[in-house]
């Protein structure tokens, strides 16, 4: 909060026209020439300020978290890359984007005449491309004050030839040097020379021309090869075998945050950030197992595998191949360490890209996260248990009949039956008429049947089969005749009290523990979808019947008359919720009698 305050009132300065008459000193730490001397931040400020003392420069007392402290701006920065993309808008505008955060805030400041200049050790500090060329040169002939600490240039055409010399050789001082570092790394890879880190299983001392063996960690990366290569582990269980071993990845520093990056630089500013030794992953895993450089080789130049000259193969040719092919076979893992019975597990799925949610733990609970596309839209990655438990709940009481749909279904229950009757009937005459046709095509078919032979029309395998056909629809046609009313009205029984059992078992529902709401979720649906807040489902069985009636067809009597197709599947439900209730009346009578 107090950082927050200092910086609103060090703006509320600069826009009142406090540091109208003041400098700032900016200092780059070049990542081109990490070794040069004038490349250090310490010895650009002590420079910088002493020629501003020398030329009685006053600098301005700014301090502003992530970009300046005491006037002195510092950033470790590259001055030579820039990036190539233009914008064009209206009035014949061309915009492009200023790599370095810092740089572009402080001549955004100049520009618009808060600061009356700005004190920089020379030209290669300031800039190594033609792009911030132009930015300084055209505030310079705005009138902003540009002091360099080790060079001067006259305002003549001297001067300004002067400029375009030191601005030149500085973009050409990186170009050689980039050059010739990508000359170099490209020999010394063309004769075997790793240039770069070697991955766990080795140690980096800092010569390229020797990766030495990891004595701690090679026999473990040796082992994970070797049980890879069975097909029984998967790459989850390696992960675990390896974290059982005490494996752990070599040291490495996490990424700077936007904070640190922003932050004052200094050469030892990176020594704050302590180097951590991670667990495993599945990722890490996988990328030990697909990595050639454990068979003594590495990609060259050309793409292809090179015989390295710096460090030992820890495994054979034959073993890693053998890996590859048990990697790309996909085949499921058939010993699993230490099984994690989690709940929900492949039930829930993204509605974007359709992927599974995973269940893991985290300090105690579970959670649900995918491994979406990256095209998907969808932007809630990580939810609990108690997230999704909450949402079923709602979903329960949502698909139970409420009191107005029992008090329509109880008043109008004769009038459904015989609309259903009315709409069986027609179904009927339909049906006969459909029988009637087809018995006319078995009859044909028994009396041409020579003639459609000798013509080519059926060959004798089409003929027996067509008149296969139209005897197995004649015969599903009797069986759809069969259906009684009394099937209708018992089916329509059999809902109401498929509902009012899963409203019983959303009452409870909310008191169940973990094992049971899963058991509850798992009789109900047989997919969830989650997009952003809202939780999609599809039932399962006949709880279909119920999901049903918020679908409709345009036909205001069809959802009853669908029933009847789900018959059987609603009485198999209507079992599955009566012991999931009697479960937990008996449940509470044992609670009952322990309070006793």
């Amino acid at each position: 909060m107090q950082q927050q305050e200092n910086e609103q009132k060090a703006l509320k300065d600069i826009e009142a026209g406090r540091f109208r008459d003041c400098y700032l000193v900016y200092n780059r730490k070049s990542t081109d020439d990490n070794d040069s001397q004038k490349n250090s931040i310490k010895y650009q400020r002590t420079e910088n300020l002493r020629f501003a003392h020398r030329e009685a420069l006053r600098i301005a007392a700014l301090t502003i978290e992530g970009f300046a402290r005491e006037g002195i701006v510092s950033e470790r920065h590259s001055g030579f890359k820039e990036d190539f993309e233009l914008t064009f808008g209206a009035s014949n505008v061309v915009q492009y984007r200023v790599e370095r955060p810092k740089f572009h805030r402080l001549v955004q400041l100049l520009s618009e005449g808060y600061f009356k200049g700005v004190v920089i050790l020379c030209w290669d500090r300031a800039s190594r491309n033609k792009g911030d060329d132009t930015i300084l040169r055209k505030l310079m002939k705005a009138g902003v004050d540009v002091r360099f600490a080790l060079a001067k240039y006259d305002k003549t055409s001297s001067g300004a030839l002067h400029m375009d010399i030191d601005g030149m050789f500085a973009e050409h001082h990186s170009r050689v040097t980039s050059e010739k570092v990508t000359m170099a790394t490209h020999s010394l890879r063309e004769r075997g020379v790793c240039t770069f880190r070697a991955p766990v299983g080795y140690l980096n001392l800092g010569n390229m021309y020797k990766k030495p063996i990891d004595p701690e960690r090679a026999p473990v990366v040796q082992k994970l090869f070797e049980l890879a290569a069975t097909g029984d582990w998967s790459l989850a269980d390696l992960a675990r075998w390896a974290t059982d071993q005490g494996f752990t990845m070599p040291p490495q520093r996490r990424p700077r945050t936007n904070e640190e990056i922003l932050a004052e630089e200094d050469d030892d500013m990176r020594l704050t950030i302590q180097p951590i030794s991670r667990k495993p992953t599945f990722t890490t895993i996988q990328k030990i197992l697909t990595n050639p450089f454990y068979t003594g080789k590495f990609v060259g130049n050309d793409g292809l595998l090179v015989r390295s000259v710096s460090h030992e193969a820890l495994i054979s040719d034959e073993l890693f191949n053998q890996v590859q092919l048990q990697l790309r076979s996909k085949r499921k893992s058939v010993r699993y360490v230490r099984p994690l019975e989690l709940p929900l597990r492949k039930l829930v799925a993204c509605a974007g890209c359709g992927r599974v949610y995973s269940p893991y733990l985290k300090k105690g609970i579970v959670y649900y996260g995918p491994r979406c596309d990256r095209a998907c839209t969808n932007t809630l990655k990580s939810v609990n248990f108690e997230y999704i438990a909450q949402k079923v709940g709602s979903l329960l009481e949502r698909l139970a009949f409420t009191k107005d749909e029992f008090a329509e279904i109880d008043a109008g229950a004769v009038t459904d039956v015989a609309l259903l009757g009315t709409k069986r009937l027609g179904e009927l005459d339909d049906n006969a008429l459909r029988k009637k046709k087809m018995r006319e095509d078995l009859l044909y078919l028994e009396e041409n049947g020579l003639t459609l032979l000798r013509t080519g029309a059926y060959t004798p395998e089409g003929l027996v089969e067509a008149r296969r056909k139209l005897e197995l629809q004649l015969e599903l046609l009797k069986q759809d005749e069969d259906v009684s009313d009394q099937a209708m009205r018992e089916t329509v029984d059999d809902v109401i009290k498929l509902s009012e059992l899963l409203k019983d078992v959303a009452a409870t529902y909310y008191l169940a523990n973990p094992v049971e709401k899963e058991r509850i979720i798992r009789i109900v649906f047989s997919e969830l979808t989650l997009s952003q807040e809202t939780l999609g489902y599809k039932c399962r069985n006949g709880f279909q019947a119920l999901e049903g009636r918020f679908h409709p067809s345009g036909d205001p009597n069809g959802w009853p008359f669908e029933l009847l197709r789900h018959r059987e599947v609603i009485r198999r439900s209507i079992h599955e919720l009566e012991l999931v209730v009697a479960s937990a009346a008996n449940h509470n009578n044992d609670s009952t009698c322990s309070a006793a």
